[in-house]
């Protein structure tokens, strides 16, 4: 029990991070493919029903690093038992809705649940034994890809046999029972970072990723040339420089910039870029690819909802898979390595999606290959960040990461929206060159991804130092980490 001398057995601890982790993914996905029929449901037309996931985006952004590093300093068991209850609040308003902006209201209070990830590696790192921390890094991290491919194979049955407030109900129930389980049996934080929470960094940072995430996620709506798009813009070229140079300057920063700096995070983080304009632009692209109808257009395979999600079943299947040996891959040959093999190979199946889709079976292997590469990018690129950084900065060094690669994922999907759509039919639908280019641009930051991952440097693996004080160990970790 949290609190107590005698610390709840590590395993006991993964279960319930897992079953958090499990329900913040579920939530990024299941309402993507049920968007019309959220629509048609509270009678608003398509340009708002859009805001269900803008909210839930700009939310998550803000508070994934904001949680985390509250977590740092306050106790990552408290903060995690906050976003767990975020999530379920949320998942009860966005169920109970009777209107679209209610839901949006909802669906922002849900993106405060962003901060489990973050707080999950670092209650990893302070709780496992040195041995086992990449794997369950490893799982874990893999969880938020198997989550966004599992709720699209729900998504269709759900709604179909029950209603679209089931997608809210279920994880609402999964998020009660893993708050819960976390206030009772997830230790609480052995590491503190000293110093208060710097509120004035907060709203700098949450002014930036706001204005950047807003314009990119709305540009191709607006019109990236309109007035609105371009003060957004502006705004977050005159906000961002103002943030790090007060972040620098900053006794208690909310971001570290030193750590920033460190060699292995920055670099990292340009992966993680790159990486999330790929992995989340399939997400989002996928489907409506493989439900496009082929009698009319010409490719595609006229799935339903439904079935597009039971098409893309082994990509999810690979993606664990892959997340769960990454670990045992990461202890042989390194995370660098299995995140050079990750990047590499998701350029090489995305090849095939641009050039070899017209037969079910070949989008099904190249899908399976992508799944696996997801699995190990994502795990050694959480890795890598977790054994990079100071103990005491585990949950906003992974919370930086992570909003890093929302932000890729937003500016992929926004160039792929732009790209797929250009020429499009008489009826809306997509030319099939449109997804041809599409993929053709994705080949492309994938090879850079994996071509920037060859040259991160890597932070020799460490002693796993037992619950307590650890100043010396972290001095150690920073001093190592600075001459890399």
């Amino acid at each position: 029990m949290a609190g107590t001398e005698q610390r709840t057995d590590y395993r006991v601890t993964f279960v319930v991070l897992c079953a958090g982790v499990a329900s913040f993914s579920l939530l990024q996905s299941m309402v993507n493919p049920v968007l019309p029929t959220i629509e048609a449901a509270l009678d608003t037309d398509q340009a708002t029903v859009t805001w269900v996931l803008t909210a839930y985006l700009l939310s998550a952004s803000v508070f994934t690093p904001i949680i985390g590093r509250i977590g740092d300093k306050v106790g990552k068991e408290r903060m995690l038992v906050v976003a767990l209850g975020a999530l379920a609040v949320g998942s009860l308003l966005a169920a109970l809705a009777p209107s679209i902006g209610v839901l949006i209201a909802a669906r922002a209070i849900q993106g405060v649940g962003g901060g489990v990830l973050p707080l999950t590696f670092g209650i990893i790192r302070d709780e496992f034994p040195r041995d086992k921390v990449a794997g369950a890094v490893g799982t874990s991290a893999a969880l938020l890809a198997v989550g966004g491919g599992i709720g699209l194979v729900l998504a269709g049955p759900i709604v179909d046999v029950l209603s679209y407030h089931w997608l809210f109900w279920i994880p609402m129930i999964m998020t009660v029972l893993a708050a819960f389980a976390a206030h009772f049996f997830v230790p609480e934080s052995p590491e503190r970072t000293p110093g208060r929470i710097n509120v004035t960094s907060a709203l700098l940072m949450s002014t930036w990723l706001v204005t950047l995430l807003l314009a990119v996620s709305q540009g191709h709506s607006w019109g990236w040339a309109s007035p609105v798009s371009i003060a957004l813009f502006v705004a977050t070229a005159v906000v961002l420089p103002v943030w790090v140079r007060a972040e620098a300057r900053s006794d208690s920063p909310l971001i570290d910039m030193r750590m920033m700096r460190i060699p292995t995070v920055w670099t990292v983080n340009l992966v993680a870029l790159l990486f999330g304009m790929g992995m989340y632009s399939m997400f989002a692209f996928l489907p409506q690819f493989l439900q496009t109808p082929d009698d009319v257009t010409g490719y595609g395979f006229g799935a339903s909802v439904t079935q597009s999600g039971l098409m893309l079943l082994p990509q999810t299947v690979a993606t664990f898979l892959a997340g769960v040996y990454s670990g045992r891959l990461a202890a042989r040959f390194g995370s660098k390595a299995v995140l050079v093999v990750g990047a590499t190979l998701t350029s090489v199946a995305t090849v095939g999606l641009a050039f070899a889709h017209g037969q079910l079976w070949l989008v099904l292997l190249e899908t399976t290959a992508l799944g696996l590469a997801f699995g190990l990018a994502f795990a050694a690129l959480s890795n890598l960040i977790v054994d990079a950084v100071p103990q005491s900065q585990t949950g906003v060094a992974s919370g930086m990461n992570a909003n890093i690669r929302t932000v890729g994922g937003a500016l992929g999907s926004a160039v792929l929206a732009s790209v797929i759509t250009a020429g499009a039919r008489p009826d809306g639908l997509p030319v099939e060159a449109g997804y041809t280019h599409g993929f053709t641009v994705l080949i492309v930051t994938s090879a850079l991804a994996a071509l920037v991952a060859v040259f991160v440097p890597v932070v020799k693996a460490r002693t796993h130092v037992v619950p307590g004080p650890q100043a010396e160990a972290e001095a150690s970790v920073v001093a190592e980490a600075a001459q890399r």
